[in-house]
């Protein structure tokens, strides 16, 4: 585990990246979700596993609001977290005038929020920059109602697949080519790296890592969903190189549930 002044000056490393990625984060591939296909299989993975039924959503490290909006698109009431003051102003210019929505500065791993106040925690590629994801788990379990559900998305981006060493083979020649890609900031970059390598999950996030971690948290009825209809809806629109980079690193879905308060006796 981290010591407390080496986890303070890591957050803070963390805030710093991402808020001055903020104004032209949706200008990589894989953040921005635009309509069409991969608005829709991005919804449909969460309608799957969130129900159809409108819920209390404590969205965390929402970013630039792109998965805030595929929740409020389904008609779900949504608290949108995010610690960095850059991503949320972004945010908060893209959903000017939205209902059901509250934006909210906080600590994803210490949201600071009442016991069982959601009824589900949504994520997407936060998991993996956790720096103290025991204690996270458990914040979130306090979080939830009985009965209320967990659901990330996020990947192991720490280790291509052999399919994905070919992708990034390819990705380099087309870079030599046409030139870098100037918005994509890929899980190689110095500083992405420095951070990864600090980070107790900078070796790989895997299911396999994070469910026991999870169940010791509370949490049961754990399931790993598959990320594949998402990345095939991203490649009907995207251009070679980024078609080659949903084959990169191996993704999943990962939902898991609070139990249930035990029936009352009759």
């Amino acid at each position: 585990m981290l010591g407390t002044h080496a986890n303070s000056h890591l957050k803070e490393d963390i805030r710093d990246y991402w808020s001055r990625r903020s104004e032209t984060f949706d200008l990589a591939f894989g953040h921005r979700i635009p309509d069409g296909p991969e608005f829709d299989a991005w919804a449909a993975a969460i309608r799957e596993r969130l129900g159809p039924a409108p819920r209390r959503v404590l969205e965390l490290a929402c970013g630039t609001g792109e998965v805030t909006r595929l929740l409020l698109s389904l008609g779900h009431e949504v608290t949108a977290l995010d610690f960095s003051e850059a991503m949320l102003a972004v945010a908060r210019r893209k959903h000017a005038g939205a209902r059901g929505l509250r934006f909210l500065l906080a600590d994803a791993e210490n949201p600071m929020e009442p016991d069982e106040s959601y009824d589900a925690i949504v994520c997407r590629h936060l998991v993996w920059t956790l720096t103290a994801p025991e204690r996270a788990f458990s914040e979130w379990y306090r979080l939830l109602k009985p009965g209320g559900t967990l659901l990330f998305f996020d990947g192991d981006w720490a280790a291509p697949t052999r399919l994905g060493r070919l992708a990034s083979r390819a990705i380099a020649a087309i870079d030599r080519i046409v030139g870098a890609d100037p918005h994509y900031d890929g899980a190689m970059s110095d500083r992405h790296a420095g951070i990864m390598q600090r980070l107790p999950f900078g070796d790989g996030l895997t299911a396999g890592r994070v469910l026991p971690l999870l169940e010791a948290a509370g949490f049961r009825d754990m399931a790993v969903g598959s990320h594949a209809p998402i990345a095939a809806a991203q490649r009907r629109t995207a251009d070679l190189r980024n078609r080659l980079r949903t084959l990169l690193y191996r993704r999943f879905i990962l939902v898991a549930s609070r139990p249930p308060a035990p029936a009352a006796p009759s």
